[in-house]
């Protein structure tokens, strides 16, 4: 359904204070032909006046030091403001995660023997194979972050992907990596909530979502969207994070972690493998495939590169991301960024965001180790082919 034209001036209005904002907070590193200024220079270039800011009204969105004794109507709150959560997030933590990890922000099942980026590319060409896309198909990415993916099921399918993002700064390294790797005429990316999305009904053939529907405030919102801009017949793919069937949400150990899983990834709230799939049902989707992904018997574990097992390593490359992503390896980064900040080298604030990702890290690699979370639950749904918006 079309957005009216009051809704409609409210989103564009809101989209330019979201530019500037970006734009004043990542300084000359947000124009796009600064794409590839390094790690350092980006933590120099942030705003000193208003990163400190940032950083400090995304921590507010967490009131309770202790998750058991949050209320109801906090949590409420939260949710509801589950697109300023994620955005601030990502403004604070995309150079971080293209330093340690790379463009594509998930994790991925390995091989032996297989070279971390060749992983990764295999995990989004399983998802793009198992959903059937075609060259001829118009492919939506939902949560499309800087477009790794996105080009890497570009190049594989030969269909058009246009990539959905909330946060201007991860659009403008999208638009100008694609054009880097030669896709800017079969890829376009779109500023939009993806819980409200500027598209049309019935407009595409297919859509996905890496590890990024985790942040909206529902998922039944989320995947009635994308069940209505599919045309009928059309198929949703997606890796969901979630908590799994052994997570007790009455043991203050699991809710820790949950805590830092929220904390650590600007996720307003966790929710179940039983929620994912009861929210596909209810917005009309029949489910043709659903596995957890991360609960296999693979000799090589997924979190391996924050378990910090680099014998598993397989190039030269990827000891440099294990070295990094360890537990001491994050450790060095925040004290590596703490000296630059204290000599004047990065903006103030800086610090804090890398503990914040050092808490991200340690939550995902306890729940996994728990058997209590997984990032990779698979699944591929259809609108049916009688379907109707």
């Amino acid at each position: 359904m079309a957005p009216s034209a009051t809704s409609t001036t409210l989103i564009t209005q809101r989209n330019r204070e979201d530019l500037a904002l970006s734009k004043t907070l990542h300084g000359t590193t947000f124009n796009e032909e600064n794409h590839q200024a390094s790690f350092l220079t980006k933590l120099k270039q942030k705003d000193r006046e208003f990163q400190p800011a940032v950083v400090d009204n995304y921590l507010k969105n967490w009131k309770e030091e202790q998750p058991e004794n949050e209320t109801e109507e906090a949590k409420a709150e939260r949710q509801s403001a589950y697109k300023a959560v994620a955005n601030s997030f990502y403004d604070l933590a995309t150079d971080f995660y293209e330093y340690a990890w790379g463009t594509s922000f998930h994790f991925c099942r390995f091989r032996p023997r297989e070279p971390f980026q060749q992983a990764m590319a295999r995990h989004e060409h399983f998802l793009a194979a198992n959903m059937g896309i075609q060259p001829s198909f118009k492919v939506l990415d939902i949560g499309c972050g800087v477009g790794g993916p996105a080009r890497e099921i570009g190049h594989f399918t030969g269909a058009h992907i246009t990539g959905l993002n909330n946060n201007d700064y991860q659009i403008s390294r999208a638009r100008r990596y694609a054009h880097t790797f030669g896709l800017q005429d079969r890829s376009d990316f779109v500023k939009g909530d993806f819980m409200n999305m500027p598209l049309e009904d019935g407009s595409y053939d297919a859509c996905y979502a890496i590890e990024a529907t985790v942040h909206a405030s529902t998922l039944e919102g989320v995947y009635g969207e994308a069940y209505r801009i599919l045309k009928p017949g059309g198929v949703f793919g997606c890796y969901e994070w979630v908590m799994t069937d052994k997570y007790d949400a009455t043991n203050p150990e699991h809710l820790r972690i949950v805590r830092g899983l929220e904390v650590g990834n600007g996720v307003a709230k966790m929710m179940t493998r039983k929620d994912c799939l009861q929210a596909l049902e209810t917005v009309g989707f029949t489910v043709e495939k659903h596995q957890d992904m991360g609960e296999t018997e693979d000799k090589i574990k997924w979190y391996y590169p924050l378990e910090g097992d680099i014998r598993q390593a397989n190039a030269f490359w990827d000891y440099l991301t294990v070295l990094r992503t360890t537990t001491a390896g994050r450790a060095a980064t925040t004290y590596m960024v703490r000296t630059l900040e204290a000599l004047g080298l990065a903006a103030p604030g800086s610090t804090k965001v890398s503990t914040i990702l050092q808490t991200a890290a340690d939550s995902v690699l306890e729940g996994a180790l728990l058997g209590i979370f997984t990032p990779m639950y698979f699944f591929v749904a259809r609108k049916p082919l009688d379907a109707t918006n």
